[in-house]
């Protein structure tokens, strides 16, 4: 289960850049800004209709808000660890709307 914040979230967006405590953090020099590359997700889905044991839709649903994401994670999680092992038929994607 996941553990409340224990950040005070109303006195953090009240404060102004200058007041947030940056000395944890390395700056990021040109450098890093010339290695860094923009990676957007795929944002077409397809809807699935499936069924899935008891105790793991329980599990993943007791997660609460974001479970759906959760539950995606994991399948691409899996799916992307044994994607050389068998052949892929991409279905139609529904535009996101």
């Amino acid at each position: 289960m996941n553990k409340p914040s224990q950040t005070d979230w109303k006195e953090l967006e009240a404060m102004t850049d200058e007041e947030i405590d940056y000395s944890d953090i390395p700056p990021l020099g040109d450098e890093f800004f010339a290695r860094a590359t923009l990676r957007l997700p795929d944002q077409s889905k397809v809807v699935v209709t499936m069924q899935v044991d008891t105790d793991v839709f329980a599990w993943f649903s007791a997660q609460e808000d974001g479970w759906e994401r959760r539950m995606q994670a994991a399948l691409r999680i899996y799916a992307e660890a044994h994607k050389n092992q068998h052949t892929v038929h991409v279905a139609k994607p529904v535009p996101n709307g």
